[in-house]
């Protein structure tokens, strides 16, 4: 039942970005010779309100007011989250040194466990740049709907449970518009070159 929602979450981001290639395709798309798989303007994206590490509530407009690297995943996950968040960080330090800014984000999709206090912590020791944002299961909920991504908790342990998601690094202009996917293997290199033909 997990891999027949994971096929019908990766359907449905194909089928808008392939809606939205074909649009670009007679509108014109200004990021053309950037797109490594991905058309710009894609329906990813919009408004959400989460809270961020400090406990306060913010929104999309609050978070996104550089170019931002989004991830959903949560502090719990034994390996896939770790490796992703990790090679976002390393795009960030080879963006940064070419003098390219770009936010990282963190959403978790485990508020039950993942506490602001928590993904604080998760956020700060992978990238002193990082945000982390949590909220609550109907806050987490409408943001992984705005981006069209998929996670379910699985059943077993009630503390030491996982959740299957989807693991889409999604690239966001300064002022919300969706630019960019990356599949997890996509190296740091590959991605922050991918990133600064936006951003540049």
């Amino acid at each position: 039942m997990t891999k027949i929602f994971a096929f019908l979450a990766l359907a449905i981001l194909v089928l808008g970005l392939g809606g939205t290639y074909l649009y670009t395709q007679f509108a014109g798309d200004q990021y053309a010779q950037c797109n490594g798989g991905a058309v710009a303007g894609g329906d990813i994206g919009g408004p959400f309100e989460l809270v961020d590490g400090t406990g306060a509530t913010v929104t999309n407009e609050d978070v996104i007011t550089k170019p931002s690297l989004i991830y959903f995943g949560y502090t719990f996950c034994p390996d896939v989250c770790p490796f992703d968040v990790a090679r976002n960080a390393i795009a960030i330090d080879i963006l940064d040194e070419r003098g390219i800014d770009v936010t990282p984000v963190f959403i978790s999709i485990d508020p039950v466990r993942d506490t602001p206090e928590v993904v604080a912590s998760f956020a700060e020791n992978m990238h002193p740049k990082m945000v982390g944002l949590t909220g609550s299961a109907e806050q987490v909920d409408g943001a992984s709907k705005a981006y069209k991504t998929y996670y379910r908790k699985q059943e077993g342990d009630p503390d030491y449970y996982l959740v299957d998601h989807s693991t889409f690094s999604y690239l966001m202009s300064e002022t919300g518009e969706f630019l960019d996917f990356f599949r997890r293997d996509v190296t740091p290199e590959a991605m922050a070159e991918r990133i600064a033909c936006f951003t540049s």
